[in-house]
This record gives C-alpha cells, structure tokens and sequence, in this order.
C-alpha cells in the first residue's frame, strides 16, 4: 500500500491518458497505496494516478484518520504530505515508524518545502524518501517501485 499524506500545494502530476505499460501494471496490481492529504483535489488525482497504475488505494485526510485506516488495510508504502492540521506528516510518520507492525513500511514526505533541514526532519523520524512538489507521475510510480514490496 501507498500512503500520501497532506499534498495541499500543487502536485504537477502529468496525467497520461494513455494506456499504462502492461507490464508496470501487472508489476504494480497487487499493491496497496496509502495517500494522505488534506487537500480533496490532491487525494483524488493522486488517487486517479495510481489507480491506472494498477494499485489499490485507500486515502486519509490526516494522520489521525491514517492511523487507523493503516492498521485496518495494512499497505505497502505510504504517501504522506508534511502539512496537515492536527497531526502533521513528521508526526504521523514517528507514529508508523514507532509501531513495530509498519516500522518496515517505506513512508515517503511529499511538501513543497526543500530545505535540508526539512529533508533532515523526515530523516529523523524515519521517512524512506522525500519528494518535492510538484512532482511528477515518474515520481510516484519511480518510488513505488523503489521501495514498496508484495508481502
């Protein structure tokens, strides 16, 4: 599963209507894709991305929500967005990373933030990889591919 959080600034996905490779959708079919965001638009069109991609896809509006819906469906990688209210992404990954059930499952920030301290930050409290925005599809699917694992 991929996670995204908080995505609430422009994504600059490139959306291709194009039929995806049949091969990077039989290698992505069977994995589950957490997105969290409290941005409606961002859920949706990341949601949209992945779903093409061939992932099964489940999104939460804030850490809070993303907690529980993590121990339900139990994904393969986690997208998650730095600025949310309530609980923000550093949070919400210390949280996934300190439970010995998810501490393997690869989270990856997303912000619009770039500064070294803010990669550093996600370094801290465990985050397998950090992304820009905007980003692109290649992004997503190039980290996908990466770090997440059947199993």
């Amino acid at each position: 599963m991929v996670y995204i959080l908080d995505i609430s600034t422009s994504l600059g996905l490139i959306m291709n209507d194009g039929a995806a490779m049949a091969g990077q959708v039989a290698e992505l079919s069977d994995l589950k894709v957490m997105v969290i965001d409290d941005s409606k638009t961002i859920r949706r069109t990341a949601e949209n991305l992945l779903k093409k991609e061939g992932c099964e896809v489940v999104t939460a509006v804030d850490g809070f929500e993303a907690l529980s819906k993590i121990a339900e469906t139990k994904p393969n990688i986690i997208f998650v967005d730095i600025m949310m209210p309530r609980l923000d992404g550093y949070q919400t990954c210390a949280l996934i990373k300190n439970n010995k059930a998810f501490s393997e499952t690869p989270v990856i920030m997303l912000s619009s933030k770039d500064s070294i301290f803010d990669r550093a930050r996600g370094r801290i409290v465990g985050s397998t990889q950090y992304l820009t925005k905007p980003f692109t599809k290649e992004d997503l699917i190039g980290a996908i591919k990466e770090h997440a694992s059947v199993g």
